[in-house]
Order: C-alpha cells, then sequence, then structure tokens
C-alpha cells in the first residue's frame, strides 16, 4: 500500500486511545523486521529515521530513505516514515522529498527562548511543505536558578503549563515529554509518572510521544498509553535483540563468514521484538 502519512496515523491512535509504535532504523534488517514484525501484529507503524543514523551513512538521506519507502509501500499495514531528532534545517528540509511525512526537530539543547523560537521557525517551514512536526519538552530552567533539562535527563519532568504554553508557541503537531524514560536503556526498569501523563494529556493540546520506551516495563507502556501518551518510540529494544542474535550465532558457528546467516537471525530476532511489543502499545 502507498506510504501512510504520520498524522493520520497519530489522529486515528488518538482516536481509538490506543498507542503507535516507531521504530529507530539504522539497518535495512531493521526497516524489514520493523514491516514483519508490524504486519505479523496487525497494527500500523512508523519506521524512524534520526539523523544519527543518516549521519552513520555518511550523510546520505536518500539511499536509506528510498529503501526504507520501498519497504514501507510493500507492507500489508500502514507504514509511514519519520524523520528522528533532526537538529539540522538542511536535512529537515530535504525530508518531503524523500518520503517522510513527519519529523521531530531537536531544538533541546537550546536554551528555552532558542528552543522556541527555532522549533516555531521549523514549524511554519514544515507546514509549508505538508510535514508534521514534533518537538520535545523537558525541563524549563531558571526557576530558583535551576538549569534546563532535556525530556531524558535523569529527574526532568515536563511541566502541564509550560508544555501547553511552548505548543502554543510553536504550533507543532506533536510533543515529547519527560516523564521518567530515558534514551538508550537495556533494562526495562523506568519508571513512568502515569498521574503527570494524564495531566500533560489534559493540559496539550497535540498527541503526546514517549521517547526511550525500551526502558519501560510492558505493563507500564500499555499504563501510559491510556493515561494519554499516543506515539511510543522504540529504538535500543532493537538493538538488543539484533546484537544478541547475531552473538548467539558466531558463537555457535565461529567458522562463519556468510553475514546472511547471522543477519537473518538478528533479523528475525528483531521482528519477533516488534511484533511483541506493537501489540502492546497498540493493545492487540
Amino acid at each position: 500500500m502507498p506510504l501512510a502519512a504520520t498524522s493520520d496515523l497519530l489522529a486515528s491512535a488518538a482516536a481509538d486511545r490506543r498507542g503507535l509504535p516507531a521504530f529507530n532504523v539504522i539497518t535495512l534488517e531493521h526497516a524489514e523486521a520493523i514491516a514483519a514484525g508490524a504486519e505479523a501484529a496487525g497494527t500500523p507503524v512508523v519506521l524512524q529515521l534520526s539523523q544519527n543514523a543518516i549521519a552513520y551513512r555518511g550523510g546520505r538521506l536518500l539511499p536509506i530513505a528510498r529503501a526504507c519507502a520501498e519497504i514501507a509501500a510493500a507492507a500489508r499495514v500502514p507504514v509511514s516514515l519519520h524523520l528522528d531528532h533532526c537538529e539540522d534545517f538542511d536535512l529537515l528540509r530535504a525530508a518531503p522529498a524523500a518520503g517522510f511525512s513527519s519529523a521531530m526537530f531537536d531544538a533541546s539543547a537550546l536554551p528555552h527562548d532558542e528552543n522556541v523560537k527555532a522549533t516555531a521557525e521549523a514549524a511554519a517551514w514544515a507546514h509549508r511543505h505538508g510535514l508534521h512536526l514534533e518537538a520535545e519538552l523537558g525541563r524549563v530552567g531558571g526557576k530558583d536558578g535551576e538549569p534546563p533539562l532535556s525530556a531524558h535527563a535523569p529527574g526532568a519532568r515536563t511541566d502541564p503549563a509550560e508544555a501547553a504554553r511552548y505548543v502554543a508557541d510553536t504550533a507543532v503537531d506533536a510533543l515529547a515529554v519527560a516523564v521518567g524514560s530515558s534514551h538508550a536503556m537495556t533494562s526495562r526498569t523506568a519508571a513512568l509518572d502515569l498521574d503527570l501523563i494524564g495531566d500533560l494529556a489534559a493540559a496539550v493540546p497535540v498527541p503526546l510521544v514517549l521517547h526511550g520506551s525500551s526502558g519501560v516495563p510492558d505493563e507500564l507502556l500499555t499504563a501510559a498509553v491510556a493515561a494519554g501518551m499516543v506515539k511510543i518510540n522504540i529504538g535500543t529494544a532493537l538493538n538488543l535483540a539484533y546484537t544478541a542474535a547475531v552473538r548467539e550465532h558466531l558463537a555457535a558457528h565461529p567458522a562463519a563468514t556468510d553475514p546472511r546467516k547471522y543477519l537473518t537471525a538478528a533479523r528475525d530476532a528483531m521482528t519477533r521484538t516488534v511484533e511483541q511489543l506493537s501489540r502492546v502499545v497498540a493493545d492487540r
């Protein structure tokens, strides 16, 4: 089927009060596994390419983006393409022509006023070019001399009133918030603030996004969606499955030299992970 639009998938998920799984792509095997796992779960899915993943490929967007678009178009479930954690305006400008219907513009490293200004400019450009724009807000600094914290700094929590002002000032279409998760967690021990998620969902008029979801236990992912989270971003869980499968295969076959053998094992392991987490997120 043709590429889906992330905005449509988000609207449908929000209306049904279910989560929309969004998985990060690094290799072609990631993209294939994400599509296959989503098909097995019967869920829509978002294929996400981060600025870092594109940098890994020498900064060349089109080869991996076109491969992802072809995989998405061949899938039996709706699949959209999303540019994740983009800090570079030039890369953002290249996204629509490469098949992306959404992007996350990350100005979280800037002081708050500069973050608002840059994100508002990015949102205005994105909307002129048919791109749905996500942004991120952790904790605004300045209170009692406290520094700003990114959405995934330990102890960061997003204030609902600040989040509502940020969305109004930037006109973004979705907001990633700090509620207790963290990027690159290899154990599922994150403790989410479900009451805060509910307060944010009530205060913020756009879909909420949970980054760093690999570290969140299944039951908390389900509870987070019930409390108001919509888009659930997952990356490290796939890398853990990939790496474990490769290690296991090479340990069992120390003379192996054909990468197709161990990459098949890696892809299959990621497919199982995608299916399981997609069912949890979409409640299926």
